[in-house]
């Protein structure tokens, strides 16, 4: 897969940032001392932590040199860590362990919600945002494109790529451990200049294994030429020529 582009990412920094904001607004630990933000991309979630709690320890981890690279620019009196987030465990027991917008390209999310709860100190919280497994349009549209004859034999990992599962199995995996859950969905209406940038929006995350599963340049371009397409039909444009773009996002707050 193609290295992450974080300028392509934060072209929509303030969408891609509510959903951290809205998970932060919700996590009902007062005063932590240390908080660690496991994926935290160009580290503008980070920087949401960092305004809530100024005098906790926060500490961004991702495996993406491109992202951690922009968000020590950004950010750089913040701990920037670059490392996989599946493998991470604390030195020592932290009091919130936040992933927003990242779980989704990791695998087993069960048993390592768990190993991730168990490295929260007596009192912390594991909190975590991600989309949900009912797809945005623009999603089922994808995957459609891509069992196209032309190139559908090569897209196994790409449909392979994302990981997500509804309410109750995040609820299963964490009950027996946490004091008490808060779960939920909230479904944003993402206004758009128009149906290109709702292509221009996915390009950065969940399309890059689909394009990355093609060998050349003209296939690629055919490929985004159905997707734009495909996507101007299923997303009509508003009175003012905007476009809505819905998209679903779940939630996970686990208290110790």
């Amino acid at each position: 897969m193609a290295s992450w582009d974080s300028d392509l990412y934060l072209r929509f920094g303030e969408e891609r940032t509510r959903p951290s904001v809205d998970l932060v607004a919700r996590i009902g630990v007062a005063d932590p001392h240390s908080v660690v933000d496991l994926g935290c991309g160009p580290g503008n979630s980070t920087q949401v932590l960092r305004t809530r709690w100024p005098s906790a320890h926060v500490m961004g981890l991702d495996s993406s040199p491109e992202m951690i690279a922009a968000a020590r620019g950004d950010c750089p009196d913040v701990e920037w860590v670059l490392a996989r987030a599946e493998d991470w465990t604390a030195e020592k027991p932290v009091d919130i362990v936040f992933s927003n917008a990242a779980l989704q390209w990791m695998r087993d999310h069960g048993p390592l919600l768990q190993r991730w709860f168990d490295q929260l100190a007596p009192g912390g919280a594991l909190a975590i945002q991600m989309p949900s497994d009912q797809y945005a349009t623009v999603r089922r549209l994808i995957q459609e494109i891509a069992e196209n004859p032309a190139w559908c034999g090569r897209m196994a990992s790409a449909h392979a790529a994302l990981e997500m599962h509804a309410p109750p199995y995040y609820y299963d995996a964490l009950a027996d451990r946490a004091r008490s859950l808060d779960i939920w969905e909230t479904e944003y209406s993402h206004v758009m200049d128009g149906p290109r940038a709702i292509v221009e929006w996915i390009s950065s995350t969940g399309l890059r294994p689909f394009l990355g599963a093609l060998d050349t340049e003209p296939e690629r371009e055919r490929f985004l030429g159905m997707l734009n397409d495909a996507v101007a039909e299923a997303y009509p444009r508003q009175a003012d020529g905007k476009v809505l773009f819905g998209f679903r996002r779940l939630f996970v707050i686990a208290y110790r």
